[in-house]
């Protein structure tokens, strides 16, 4: 049985945050869960993934964030307890429908798990989406710790049904990922079907109802005020003068400073838990009772910005600072340290903490850059294009493992904007410049969002070649399955889109599919792609190596090694490919053989031949 069935109330057990949220979500009695895997959130729906395996709880990967939500929301809507989780960046792809959804509401509970990802971790953008609660009016909830984030995620769903709203449920990097005690609740029955109650008028979002809608979500918005200010979520700790405003993870930062600058009977702590609606008359008695205010929130300056609104509104005399204090800015994620820094100066301390261990002495850690996995067929491909296109043709690559081609030595990537973007920038490229283009996509990625990029190319005879790079699985975020995948390696009862088939349907006639460790004919498919006078599309075929092992998969191939006698050092195998399984042994090329595939790209590349599998 998963860990996180046992119905065992009262008993402790040691639980990343993420895993809290989904014992959370089944101790509400979720019945329907769905997702797009996205770090740092992808550790959620991966305890939804094993647990449907083995209990009536339905789970699906969705091909992205908008399906997820629009999935999630018709068995919400329908009266089922749903939950759907997506990182920052997932939540602009689900906004379209997230934000009418606010209209219609639900009448299951459902909550939308956000985690934003501070310092750019796996990301490729720092945004707040506490914006996002602020434009759709929907509640928010901001959990501080593991035991919060299991307890307030039963919560949120409670929330949801009494208000008939998706309840926005926001964690971020740090909180995700840390670990934590948590003491188990009682798990509810789940309730697995329901009775959709036909309501055109109300579901049915033209104009006519929408206006009457936004009224109501209004009327929603107030009684979640009432909730937001009553909650135990929302508390102030302490009543000094010196006033602190703190959510999230942050929230623990000041805890510890406090504590470590002995300042508790100095200050008075405004924690916001459910963090929106703000807790306006909560807010204004904490204001009242303080002569300077300091708001510790990561990124933007959102709940500073509010409370300096309530109290001008208020006419409440008191100083509020945030950004701009200590090291406190829109820049990444905070530490303890930076805090501790920042209360002191807030409080006019001297405090400079334990002194930094000096390492002026030592040499440099060796650089450690982010790499392709020795054998991945990525490396292959990049290899074939960077042969067949000029050097001043244009790369328009996107989000997935194949983004790090576009480190050197492969140095294929230009630009890399959001999921699908490559298709759709490329279409840009082919236009206003007369240089080759070629975008480059990931299977999992083109079924999340590349497929009108494509179909648009098509429609205006745009002219570039899409490489379509299909390893088998979603691989950057730990192998989660999503259409293009063979259900039979993972063992789920999905079927299998093909590629190829959606490529010829999109109205793509030249089409190539090639096996990137056969390294010539790669070459001979790109160049003839490449030259083709409108869309072409190489569907670039290899299982991920470390998927493959995974799934009991792995290439059945023996390791290579560098024959001396016959290697010039010409070195080609390590200027072009760099796979992490070759180094230098002073001036020698070398291949370690624990780390090689035996894919045998090296050996290709090799002009002297002198690459050679081991002998058994």
């Amino acid at each position: 049985m998963h860990k996180l069935l046992i119905n065992s109330p009262g008993e402790k057990m040691l639980l990343l945050g993420n895993e809290a949220i989904a014992r959370g979500a089944l101790e509400a009695g979720l019945a329907f869960a769905t997702c797009y895997p996205g770090t740092p959130s992808s550790e959620i729906p991966e305890q939804f993934f094993t647990i449907s395996r083995e209990s009536d709880l339905y789970f699906e990967y969705s091909a992205n964030e908008k399906v997820a939500l629009e999935v999630a929301a018709g068995a919400a809507i329908a009266g089922l307890r749903t939950m759907v989780t997506m990182k920052h960046v997932g939540m602009n792809v689900a906004a379209d429908p997230m934000m009418t959804l606010a209209y219609t509401g639900v009448k299951g509970g459902m909550v939308i798990v956000n985690a934003d990802d501070p310092s750019l971790f796996s990301s490729q953008n720092e945004q707040d989406n506490r914006i996002y609660s602020r434009i759709s009016s929907l509640p928010m909830l901001e959990p501080t710790n593991t035991q919060e984030m299991k307890d307030w995620t039963v919560a949120a769903f409670d929330i949801s049904e009494e208000l008939g709203l998706p309840v926005i449920l926001r964690t971020t990097t740090r909180l995700a990922h840390i670990r934590g005690p948590v003491t188990l609740g009682t798990m509810r029955p789940r309730q697995l079907k329901s009775v959709f109650k036909k309501d055109p008028s109300h579901y049915v979002c033209v104009p006519a109802v929408s206006r009457k809608l936004h009224r109501e979500l209004l009327e929603k918005k107030e009684r979640a005020c009432h909730m937001a200010e009553k909650s135990p979520f929302n508390e102030i700790i302490g009543n000094g003068e010196l006033g602190i405003a703190a959510n999230g993870v942050s929230f623990n930062y000041v805890k510890d400073a406090i504590a470590d600058l002995g300042i508790e009977d100095r200050t008075s702590v405004l924690k916001l838990g459910f963090s929106y609606p703000m807790p306006k008359q909560l807010c204004v008695r904490f204001l009242r009772n303080c002569r300077s205010v300091l708001v510790v929130e990561e990124l933007e300056p959102v709940i500073e910005t509010e409370l300096r609104a309530i109290a001008q509104k208020e006419k409440i005399d008191v100083v509020i600072m945030g950004k701009g204090v200590g090291g406190l800015s829109q820049l990444y994620e905070y530490d303890p340290r930076m805090v501790r820094e920042a209360l002191a100066q807030f409080c006019g301390m001297e405090w400079k903490g334990r002194e930094l261990l000096k390492i002026s002495g030592f040499p440099d850690l060796p650089p450690r850059p982010p790499t392709l996995c020795p054998g991945c067929p990525h490396r292959a491909t990049f290899y074939a294009v960077g042969q067949v296109y000029p050097e001043d043709a244009i790369h328009a690559t996107d989000i997935g493992c194949y983004a790090l081609g576009a480190m050197p030595p492969l140095s294929i990537g230009d630009m890399s904007i959001c999921m699908g973007s490559s298709v759709s920038s490329a279409c840009g490229f082919s236009r206003a410049t007369d240089q080759k283009v070629a975008a480059f996509i990931g299977d999992s990625t083109f079924f999340h969002s590349g497929i009108t990029g494509l179909i648009n190319a098509v429609h205006n005879n745009h002219k570039f070649t899409l490489v379509i790079m299909d390893n088998g699985t979603t691989a950057m975020t730990g192998h989660q399955p999503h259409p293009g995948v063979d259900p039979d390696a993972m063992n789920i009862n999905r079927k299998q889109v093909s590629i190829e088939a959606v490529v010829r349907a999109c109205g793509v006639e030249d089409v190539h599919v090639v096996k990137p460790f056969h390294v010539k004919k790669t070459i001979e498919a790109l160049r003839a792609s490449m030259e083709y006078d409108g869309i072409s599309v190489v569907i670039s075929e290899e299982i991920c190596p470390l998927f493959a092992k995974s799934v009991g998969k792995a290439r059945k191939a023996r390791p290579f090694y560098v024959d001396k006698d016959l290697c010039k050092n010409h070195r080609d195998c390590i200027m072009y490919l760099a796979c992490p399984a070759m180094y230098l042994e002073g001036e020698q090329v070398e291949i370690n053989k624990d780390l090689c595939i035996g894919c045998s790209v090296c050996a290709q590349v090799c002009p002297e031949n002198a690459i050679k599998p081991l002998k058994s």
